[in-house]
């Protein structure tokens, strides 16, 4: 058995109906509450793995990347929460897999490339942790390095109002407005030498035209939501 066989759980037919349902629910859901708008949906490939890279305000943001296509999203989750069977099931079958926290970032980031090697969309938050406020700030080199490493797309995603709906440190989700605006994708370009290492130039030179592009996405996104004095 391959050793990330784990972060494949859930692939079978039954774990794919189970996503597909519970995704209806809660993208449907975030929504209505939310009176999600979504531009540029068009932008988002309808075939083979890409990594999509939202900026990342709240909790939330991740149900609101459920709304941005009917394909299988992946991402990863602490590894504590795979602790039992009926709830790694579930959270397998969302498309989550585990990731132990406090081990080297080396084998989180090989899940990530191997998830994009067999061909599905995978989030990432090029910011890390969530953040607050309307500038977007310095990014953690993982998106971009698996990206570049698999040879895939990178799609960024301006989402604007979501910290609104839910704060850091807020027991409550509140009613807000959410806006998305999802960029063109940022294609990956000859960064994979002999040697199989990617280029640190190339990770520097693609990571700032993410950074860009995402203010630029986010501004647009809290244009529509209100002045970032507003927000």
């Amino acid at each position: 058995m391959s050793k990330y066989a784990s972060t494949f759980a859930g692939t079978g037919r039954v774990s794919r109906a189970a996503y597909y349902v519970v995704r209806a629910i809660v993208a449907t859901a975030t929504r209505l509450y939310t009176r999600m708008h979504i531009d540029g949906r068009e932008r988002l490939p309808r075939t083979g793995a890409y990594v999509l890279a939202p900026v990342h305000r709240s909790y939330i943001d991740t149900p609101i990347s459920s709304c941005l296509t009917r394909r299988r999203l992946r991402f990863m989750g602490k590894d504590s929460l795979w602790k039992y069977r009926a709830s790694a099931w579930l959270l397998s079958s969302l498309g989550g897999f585990p990731v132990t926290r406090g081990t080297a970032d080396r084998e989180a980031l090989k899940r990530c490339v191997a998830v994009l090697e067999a061909g599905e969309p995978l989030v990432l938050y090029p910011e890390g942790e969530r953040k607050s406020g309307p500038v977007v700030q310095p990014l953690f080199d993982g998106a971009v390095y698996v990206a570049l490493r698999a040879g895939v797309p990178i799609v960024p995603v301006g989402i604007g109002g979501s910290e609104r709906v839910m704060p850091k440190d807020a027991k409550f989700i509140f009613p807000r407005k959410v806006h998305v605006v999802i960029g063109e994708p940022i294609l990956p370009v000859a960064t994979v030498g002999d040697s199989g290492r990617v280029a640190r130039s190339a990770i520097r030179r693609h990571s700032d035209q993410l950074h860009a592009t995402l203010q630029e996405l986010f501004d647009e996104a809290m244009r529509r939501v209100g002045t970032p004095n507003e927000y």
